[in-house]
């Protein structure tokens, strides 16, 4: 970077500092970003990163890093045994990239006058009501204290089928948890186009107000070469985020300055989803809860229509003819019509057993309340 560039850059931070409004914001930084062809961290690019982080941080606005990269960066460390299995090849790259990962966040960031943590997390911290209760308290620790988190999945003990899709999921969760203004899910592409990135007659799509259905017919099911996941999940995640009231950017990575420039107004190359209504924490927490359903109840057709009718209503007891599965006081269960067809998702207020002792009776208190309820 010349000289005349250094200047410039830094009266856009100045300026920046003046006019930015945001008071919290997640940055999801995917493997592509991060990483080089041959799986090394791009410290270049990091480091452009962290500068405009910082920029940010120093501005006021309190930021939070999902940050990928960990396995790419321990694929780069170490070669594996050919007797070695992918599931445990890549917790060792885990073990040994985060490691490295971190290392050099808090290199770069000390460099800059702050302090960076890690937090690593499951996706079955998720599904209980008191972890997640737990991590969310511990994020907002470190802000108070102008510490920057750095999130990762903790890949070293997740298993396939309790894993997040990706971390474009996780980043999604944490901005819905700590009631971000903005998440900014960095790629290595522009955005959403409406066909393969590299056709011609492909167009970004610079704004999305609607929900992800409209999209599908755009996106190939492809996935990063580091990556988990692909632009099929990055919209499905930047929609559900954005029907909570949170603004949504798709951006590339790899542009100098994306993060500034996006927030300042002088690019225009990236995917805005528009947020739409606000929702509580509780209900938030439900919204992402689907897959920690350890039962589920069948309504009758009186409790369906009250229940998506347009009066607020709890579900009861009276209202409920069957009960699926084991659960316990305060677990997920799936709330399902008489049809088949799932309705809904709740916190339970009674076990499964007690349901069916009382399911079809008049009871003082409901099954679920309307304030841990959410709907389809």
């Amino acid at each position: 970077m010349s000289r005349r560039e250094m200047k410039i850059n830094q009266l856009n931070k100045q300026k920046l500092m003046k006019q930015n409004k945001l008071k919290r914001i997640a940055i999801k930084i995917g493997s592509n970003v991060l990483a080089q062809a041959d799986g090394s961290l791009n410290t270049a690019r990091i480091t452009n990163l962290v500068e405009q982080i910082s920029a940010l941080q120093k501005a006021g606005t309190e930021v939070i890093v999902v940050s990928s990269g960990a396995v790419a960066a321990g694929r780069g460390e170490v070669a594996v045994s050919k007797k070695t299995d992918l599931v445990a090849a890549k917790q060792l790259w885990a073990a040994v990239g985060q490691v490295k990962l971190m290392s050099l966040y808090t290199q770069l960031f000390g460099n800059q006058g702050l302090q960076c943590a890690q937090v690593l997390t499951t996706k079955e911290n998720f599904g209980d009501r008191r972890h997640y209760l737990n991590m969310k308290n511990c994020i907002t620790t470190m802000l108070e204290n102008k510490v920057i988190p750095i999130v990762n999945e903790n890949d070293t003990i997740s298993v396939t089928e309790l894993m997040f899709t990706d971390n474009d999921e996780l980043s999604g969760l944490i901005a819905s948890m700590m009631n971000c203004d903005s998440l900014f899910i960095l790629s290595n592409i522009d955005g959403v186009f409406t066909g393969a990135p590299d056709q011609p007659d492909s167009k970004l799509i610079r704004v999305i107000d609607s929900g992800f259905a409209s999209l599908q017919k755009y996106i190939a099911p492809t996935k990063s070469g580091f990556g988990r996941g692909g632009m099929l999940t990055k919209c499905s995640i930047a929609a559900k985020i954005a029907g909570e009231g949170i603004n949504v950017f798709i951006a590339n990575g790899t542009r100098d300055n994306v993060l500034l420039d996006i927030i300042d107004g002088r690019l225009k190359d990236f995917t805005h989803f528009m947020p739409h209504s606000k929702t509580t924490s509780v209900k938030k927490w439900l919204a992402h809860s689907q897959s920690f359903a350890k039962g589920y109840v069948t309504v009758n057709q009186g409790a369906m229509e009250a229940l998506t009718g347009e009066k607020a209503t709890s579900l009861l007891f009276i209202g409920i003819t069957s009960v699926e599965g084991t659960f316990e006081k305060g677990d997920i269960v799936g709330i399902y019509g008489p049809d088949g067809q799932q309705i809904g998702i709740g916190r339970a207020m009674y076990d499964s057993q007690t349901v069916i002792e009382c399911m079809g009776k008049k009871q003082s208190r409901p099954f679920v309340h309307y304030d841990y309820l959410v709907l389809n």
